[in-house]
């Protein structure tokens, strides 16, 4: 019986990992970050949102993790950029061929008394399996020049 409180908590794990990440959930594990952020940056962090002139631990509490960060120049200030992605779905069919029976065993077909080998069936479907791919896709940029954010942007 103790493989019973295993499942039981590889269950709650998978469940937990699917739990989406939010501000709030960020405030919570960096409110030390947050306390320290202007009350006017605080109040736009709490829902998500930026603004101009916002430093990089309010844009992670405000929109997470960046999937990439890119280092640039752009007249001569070091700029960094954020982009942000999500896994768009692309939808499509598979198309195939099935086929019948394949080998088999049975009396009166081989090589002794009562059984034997054969082979049977043969090409007699058409099949038609719908598909999902999922692709990484921009979603957002952030651009930051002198440790600010100069701009932004997201998908609508």
């Amino acid at each position: 019986m103790k493989i019973l409180p295993l499942f039981a908590g590889i269950a709650a794990l998978v469940i937990c990992s699917c739990v989406p990440n939010t501000p709030e959930q960020r405030i919570l594990k960096n409110i030390s970050v947050y306390t320290a952020l202007p009350a006017k940056h605080q109040e736009l962090v709490k829902r998500g949102e930026l603004a101009r002139g916002m430093s990089p631990d309010a844009v992670f509490i405000a929109w997470g993790m960046p999937t990439e960060r890119y280092q640039g120049m752009n007249g001569g200030e070091i700029t960094e950029r954020w982009d942000y992605t999500r896994n768009r779905p692309v939808y499509s069919n598979q198309v195939g061929f099935g086929f019948g029976q394949g080998f088999g065993v049975g009396p009166g077909f081989g090589y002794g008394p009562g059984c034997g080998r054969g082979f049977g069936g043969g090409l007699n479907a058409l099949y038609m399996v719908p598909d999902v791919t999922y692709i990484p896709q921009r979603s957002a940029t952030v651009l930051f020049k002198k440790n600010k954010v100069d701009s932004w942007e997201r998908i609508q």
